[in-house]
């Protein structure tokens, strides 16, 4: 037996290959997670106080948003805080905290572009079944059944990880607490929680990818079919957005948790862009383009407006 001292904090030494550069990165990702919280707040505003937007794409957009303002908040905050010059430490719990929150929404997000890959899929190929295919207790069950799978993913990944002893160094080669980053800190064998842990990240990841290109493939082959030009030109709109998204989602989970030995640099630009980027464009790409949106949006201001100088 050997005196061991149990780690109570960890010490986040942020983003590799960096130094120097902490108050540029500081205001660039202040702005980008501003821009963040800004733009999905109008599409959830826009989405609950027009009842045209009352439907089954616009229900799952909205989920979009919750995810993107949960998931950027998860790591940003403490990311700006030591860019700023604060403390890097972080407790025990907090960072278990943060591998939970992160996971689980990581993994609400494959379920939920699967689900919207389905939404438009029947869409597409059966738009007069639409609305009865697509009915609220279908679209409840989806959502709920994408943030309960989300929660389970995330207690797996967590108990793994956090079961082992941490007695030695305390200090994450990384700007947040993951499953790379914490589990080398580990005093004991961390074998089967490696394995299990990317095996879990990677067969889901892998799954949700093959039955959205399912979805998509019956999608181009029902889009062919269509004679006018304008009709394809609207069937090809209406998934170029979410397929952008997709794009923007998967890449990361692929070079990080798929790759044996990923750079650090690499692995944190690309983590930067799925924790902060992507959310940001997320209401650029899907929604505040739509005319649909941006009708609302103008209403709401209108209304704003209106009651501001009624006082």
């Amino acid at each position: 037996m050997r005196n061991q001292t149990m780690v109570s904090e960890f010490i986040l030494l942020g983003i590799p290959e960096t130094e120097g550069l902490e108050m540029a990165l500081f205001f660039v990702f202040s702005l980008v997670y501003l821009c963040t919280l800004l733009g999905n707040v109008l599409i959830l505003t826009a989405i609950i106080s027009s009842s045209r937007l009352h439907t089954p794409m616009y229900f799952f957009l909205g989920n979009l948003s919750i995810f993107d303002l949960g998931f950027s908040s998860t790591t940003a905050p403490k990311m700006l805080l030591y860019l700023s010059g604060q403390e890097h430490g972080i407790s025990f719990r907090g960072c278990a905290a943060q591998l939970f929150f992160y996971h689980f929404l990581g993994c609400i997000a494959c379920f939920l572009y699967t689900v919207m890959a389905y939404d438009r899929f029947v869409a597409i190929c059966f738009p007069l079944r639409y609305m009865v295919i697509m009915n609220h207790r279908v679209c409840f069950v989806l959502t709920t059944g994408t943030w309960m799978g989300g929660c389970v993913h995330a207690i797996i990944l967590t108990s793994l990880t956090f079961q082992l002893p941490y007695c030695g160094s305390n200090e994450v080669g990384y700007y947040f607490c993951d499953i790379p980053a914490v589990l080398p800190l580990a005093c004991e064998d961390t074998s089967l929680a490696q394995r299990v842990g990317f095996t879990n990240v990677g067969l889901m990841s892998l799954i949700c990818f093959f039955l959205i290109l399912v979805s998509y493939t019956c999608i181009g082959i029902s889009i062919s079919k269509i004679r006018s030009t304008e009709g394809r030109q609207r069937a090809f709109s209406t998934c170029s957005a979410h397929l952008a998204a997709i794009l923007c989602v998967y890449g990361p989970i692929i070079i990080i948790y798929l790759q044996p030995n990923p750079r650090p640099l690499l692995g944190a630009v690309v983590q930067i862009l799925n924790n902060l980027v992507t959310p940001m464009l997320n209401p650029l790409i899907y929604s505040l383009r739509n005319k649909d949106v941006k009708s609302a949006l103008r209403n709401v201001f209108s209304k704003r407006s209106l009651a501001l100088e009624n006082k």
